[in-house]
């Protein structure tokens, strides 16, 4: 039964625009409502019912499925199956449009810096780092990276990205687990989800340090002083805030 729940809760995280702009009508021969209902539930069931209390939903149970009826349900839905699992927004089929862009932000004694490399579908690399020229966290270096490189990707024409970050605060706080807390990171927040609703599919996931190598090496880049190696990179020089007209 805790798979069961499992799954309504992800679709929920998956679906949140959905979840909370509609009634949801769940169907199934298991008495899951009941369960999640239940006082005695276990504490990640007891979770579970607390998260699926915002939204609207009923339980009904299912009813047999006409033959033809199933089948037009599964030929409009059908794409690729080679596509990336967690594209998210609609169903992407041409893989050949997809961006992809790896962005990497940090701020400690020696300063704050961020980079970016957003790859297009051709397989053509662009490299970009940051120079800030006021005090950031390192929390708003990483949103201010990925500001960057959406609008980047803007410039490029690009419709349907993948965004790849290091910093699981951000990634959660865009996918929605978790809430953005205080003044500053809100409106980094509302900047990034305004820019990821330009395109026509998109897609954020939380990419570990280690295999983050590119964008992390051009994160030390602005403060350096060679020349040689700035030519091959854009090296954008910020002067306030990305979100500073939102506050």
């Amino acid at each position: 039964m805790e798979k069961l729940a499992l799954a309504l809760i992800i679709a929920s995280r998956k679906l949140r625009h959905y979840f909370h702009a509609y009634s949801i009508k769940v169907f199934t021969n298991f008495p899951l409502n009941q369960v999640l209902q239940k006082p005695k539930a276990s504490g990640r069931l007891l979770k579970w019912a607390v998260k699926l209390s915002q939204f609207d939903n009923s339980f009904q149970p299912r009813t047999t499925i006409k033959g033809q009826a199933l089948a037009d349900f599964i030929a409009e839905f059908m794409y690729d199956v080679n596509l990336p699992t967690k594209v998210i927004k609609k169903p992407v089929i041409d893989l050949s449009s997809l961006w992809k862009l790896y962005v990497d932000g940090s701020s400690n004694e020696n300063g704050a810096s961020a980079s970016l490399v957003l790859i297009s579908p051709e397989g053509h690399n662009i490299h970009y780092a940051l120079r800030f020229k006021f005090p950031v966290s390192n929390n708003e270096a990483e949103y201010e990276a990925l500001i960057a490189g959406l609008k980047l990707a803007q410039k490029m024409k690009a419709e349907m990205i993948e965004v790849y970050s290091d910093s699981q605060l951000v990634v959660c706080q865009v996918i929605g687990d978790y809430q953005a807390r205080g003044e500053r990171m809100i409106a980094y927040l509302q900047e990034v989800q305004r820019l990821f609703s330009t395109f026509t599919a998109y897609n954020i996931q939380l990419l570990p340090c280690i295999k983050n190598t590119w964008a992390d090496a051009l994160a030390k880049l602005p403060s350096t002083k060679d020349a040689e190696l700035l030519k091959m990179v854009l090296v954008e020089f910020l002067a306030k805030p990305s979100i500073e007209v939102e506050l």
